[in-house]
């Protein structure tokens, strides 16, 4: 008979309706797993509606804005029950890159850190419960949010709001790690709508990249910061 551990990883990935969410899906139900994956609203996005067929039962898709705590809570509530090897938030917002800090309306700006910092580490806080004690946790991050590396400037607001999402990872791993592998991941400047038609990486490539990453940390307690071909990244 074979192994669970060989065919039911669960996967949980929060914003995967188009972009490198749903190659995300795509990949890990091509490893064999079962995912369970999140968009915003209740009408399916027909790229979804097209794995759901393919997939043999191995894909839910479920509503869930993570920028709405109740939809967080509600979720949590969906997966009572059920265990995760993997809990990866994808979801994330860019705005101009040429935009200052002294532009930026503040609507905007709280717009993207509460939607790249604080609301993907509410999803973490609610629901690594079901992230079984030696399994993955997961953000997009960017190497723009690195402190360490910025001297170029750019992307201010952007920048700003994966650092604050690194520094609050940093801090929940201080106090509630455990055994986890925890990381914040640079999937590379890939070609969607958020990162234009002149990036140099495809979807495939970064989402099959991310997926071997998160596997080789797999079981490793603690935190890294890497890029979707394992490479350290500078805090």
């Amino acid at each position: 008979m074979a192994s669970t551990e060989q065919h039911q990883r669960t996967a949980l990935l929060l914003g995967a309706s188009r972009g490198i969410g749903l190659g995300l899906v795509e990949e890990y139900l091509s490893r064999g797993w079962r995912v369970i994956a999140t968009q915003r609203g209740v009408t399916v996005a027909p790229a979804l509606w097209e794995l759901v067929a393919k997939s043999e039962g191995a894909l839910t898709i479920l509503s869930a804005d993570i920028n709405l705590p109740d939809d967080i809570a509600a979720l949590s509530r969906q997966l009572d029950g059920i265990t995760l090897d993997l809990l990866f938030v994808v979801a994330g917002v860019s705005d101009d890159p040429n935009q200052t800090i002294g532009q930026i309306s503040t609507d905007e700006f709280n717009h993207l850190m509460v939607t790249n910092a604080l609301s993907p580490m509410r999803a973490i806080e609610q629901l690594a419960q079901y992230v079984r004690p030696d399994g993955s946790l997961a953000v997009m991050s960017s190497a723009l949010g690195s402190i360490s590396t910025n001297t170029n400037g750019g992307y201010e607001i952007y920048r700003a709001s994966k650092a604050a999402l690194n520094m609050l990872l940093r801090s929940y791993v201080a106090r509630a790690g455990g055994a986890r592998s925890i990381l914040a991941l640079m999937p590379g400047w890939v070609r969607t709508d958020m990162g234009g038609p002149d990036a140099p990486v495809e979807v495939k490539d970064s989402t099959r990249g991310l997926a071997d990453t998160i596997g080789k940390h797999a079981g490793r307690s603690g935190l890294v910061f890497v890029d979707y071909q394992n490479n350290e990244i500078a805090w």
